[in-house]
């Protein structure tokens, strides 16, 4: 994500208009069961920080008081406002960057980030803010691409793959750290789980998913 609103990287129009075909056999092949076991047990409200085209949206429970699906991007978010007028019209689409986020201090009992940390331009700002805007011990639940274990073969080509990667995979760096940012920014991690991205490319295959609470 870039910082700044209304945001549009080269070659958005192309990627606004695959996203949702690019992620289907992923999706099809495990994804979508981990975006529902991440985002059911959500209550109250709730804020996704890089929305995207809104696949999420299906998984969030019916009773979440207030939903708020944040995206920096104009060409994802236009497809995202068409989502969310069919499937959800009392959520709200807002533009803006995860770097700064248009919400009072502890407005949301819980945030959302799915493949998300990866591309911000400022992670550490991202996740500040993140933890600004949630309560005393609102949760984080994330879904995000990070680096391979240290010493793996794998670890290494993400090294050395990221400066063209950064271009190619609209702004993801493979190789970020994004668990020990998340400790590091004022969360203690309560679940944690590790794996490979099914149907993925082995760059951005290695990903974390969790819970971590505002502490």
């Amino acid at each position: 994500m870039k910082a700044y609103e209304g945001a549009v990287r080269p070659y958005g129009r192309f990627v606004a208009r695959n996203y949702d075909r690019w992620y289907k056999p992923a999706e099809d092949a495990g994804l979508a069961a981990m975006r529902e076991r991440l985002l059911d047990p959500l209550r109250g409200r709730v804020v996704e920080i890089g929305a995207g085209t809104g696949l999420n949206l299906p998984y969030f429970r019916d009773d979440v008081a207030d939903l708020a699906l944040v995206e920096p991007d104009e060409l994802m978010a236009r497809r995202l406002r068409d989502r969310v007028s069919a499937d959800r019209p009392a959520a709200r689409v807002v533009l803006a960057p995860a770097e700064r986020l248009p919400f009072g201090d502890g407005s949301f009992d819980a945030a959302v980030t799915m493949f998300t940390l990866c591309t911000v331009d400022d992670l550490d700002g991202a996740l500040a803010e993140i933890r600004r805007v949630l309560r005393p011990g609102g949760r984080l639940a994330f879904l995000e691409h990070v680096r391979a274990d240290d010493g793996t073969a794998l670890a290494r080509w993400q090294d050395r793959a990221e400066p063209l990667w950064l271009r190619v995979g609209y702004g993801c760096h493979c190789n970020r750290r994004t668990l020990a940012a998340v400790a590091a920014a004022g969360f203690r991690v309560e679940r944690l789980d590790r794996g490979d991205l099914p149907k993925a490319l082995p760059l951005y295959r290695p990903f974390v998913t969790g819970e971590a609470v505002a502490v």
